[in-house]
């Protein structure tokens, strides 16, 4: 990386230029660089071995595919004030800073209630303070709060730069090729009509394509029956190291991730105990994998298992089903794995696991793709396509994982 020579040497999009200024002040700082130590697929190289790329990488990408966005949309006669392109262009490159470890796994366990988004807002306005306002405007077209309604959309809709790059992106490195999308087609076909993004009708092949592959992405990457239950232990892991802490234990951790085993962090209290942030902006993958190496040595029999399943790959195994699994079945596993392991039914219940997901690839309601004739009407995708299955991607998918621990190992 030569940030000193404002190139940097992509291997999705090739050289990217920095410019000098705002933008490369951001890409120094301390916050957006924490997130090259936090993987942008969380757990899916445990399918794909090649998913080894950071948030920092794909905050990089999408903040180059927002200046191609930028530059063809002025290209067609769209005014935007260069003030409004350096501020659109940093709403992206920081619109993934308030991620923590493992994607979302930490929203569901050791911060409860607060999602990425919100705590990349809290960030977002931190900064600002530090570097005097400079980051006001980005700050008003992330919150959809300025005029232009179509530069929020940019960062955050149906075609925003943040799925351009990490479909791309995520395809190239876990090698599942159909997930591929051609993002420089979809930009160049690009423009304004009313405030809002439309796409010419030449590009309709390539939205039916997008909307195609982002279906293929999802259920067999970001939802692999696989990734989903070693996200699931992991889930189990830190829940049971936060139950003992919570007990008095004081178990080995890095001083960031004591702090959230030992504390019972939900919004209301990342909003008004600072230390939250705090410690939150220290955690990276590194701390909680090095916890799971020494909590494998540990003498609580369900941690030190279920550490010792992360670190060296068991499994748990997975079952899927398009309704809900019934307590009779999760009742007779946890039985059987108290049994075999020979710990209580009570601590049982961290070796099964269910989870749900429910899925739509595309809803018009929420911010519709619309397509631009050369008469100048409009047509929602779903209503311009000629394939039947663009219908279809607005059904929502529903599918129920139970999760359970291989007691034959």
């Amino acid at each position: 990386m030569s940030i000193g020579n404002k190139i940097i040497n992509d291997p999705v999009f090739g050289f990217i230029k920095i410019p000098r200024g705002l933008i490369y002040d951001l890409l120094c700082h301390p916050l957006l660089q924490r997130l090259t130590r936090i993987k942008q697929l969380g757990l899916s190289s445990v399918v794909y071995p090649g998913a080894q790329h950071t948030r920092f990488q794909h905050s990089l990408g999408a903040f180059h595919l927002m200046s191609e966005a930028i530059r063809q949309l002025q290209e067609k006669g769209n005014f935007i004030f260069d003030s409004e392109a350096e501020a659109v262009e940093a709403a992206i490159l920081l619109h993934d800073i308030g991620h923590g470890p493992f994607s979302h796994v930490l929203e569901d366990t050791l911060v409860r209630g607060m999602p990425h988004e919100d705590i990349s807002l809290m960030l977002m306005e931190r900064i600002n303070r530090e570097l005097g306002g400079r980051l006001s405007l980005a700050i008003r077209i992330f919150r959809d709060e300025y005029p232009k309604r179509f530069l929020h959309q940019l960062v955050s809709g149906q075609l925003d730069m943040d799925r351009l790059d990490y479909l791309r992106r995520d395809s190239f490195y876990t090698g599942v090729t159909e997930g591929n999308i051609g993002s420089a087609r979809i930009i160049k076909m690009l423009d304004v009509l009313d405030d809002r993004l439309v796409v010419e009708a030449k590009g309709i092949y390539s939205i039916e394509n997008f909307l195609t592959a982002r279906r293929l992405m999802y259920w067999q990457v970001y939802l692999h029956k696989t990734s989903v239950a070693y996200e699931q232990l992991l889930v189990s892991t830190l829940l049971r190291a936060k139950e003992l802490a919570a007990g008095g234990e004081r178990l080995f951790a890095p001083p960031s991730l004591r702090f959230f085993l030992e504390h019972d962090t939900d919004a209301a209290a990342f909003r008004s105990d600072p230390r939250c942030l705090e410690h939150f902006v220290r955690l990276d993958d590194n701390d909680v994998w090095s916890s799971l190496k020494v909590w494998a040595g540990h003498p609580d029999k369900v941690l030190s298992t279920l550490s010792a399943g992360m670190v060296d790959r068991r499994l748990l195994k997975v079952e899927i089903a398009p309704v809900p699994f019934g307590e009779e079945r999760k009742q007779a596993l946890r039985q059987h794995i108290a049994s075999q392991l020979g710990i209580g039914e009570k601590e049982a219940r961290y070796f099964v696991c269910t989870a749900d997901t429910e899925r739509d690839m595309y809803n018009p309601s929420d911010d519709s793709i619309d397509i631009l004739y050369a008469d100048g009407t409009t047509k929602n995708i779903a209503e311009a396509s000629d394939m039947l299955n663009i219908a279809l991607l607005s059904k929502k998918v529903k599918k129920h994982y139970l999760c359970y621990w291989r007691t034959e190992q």
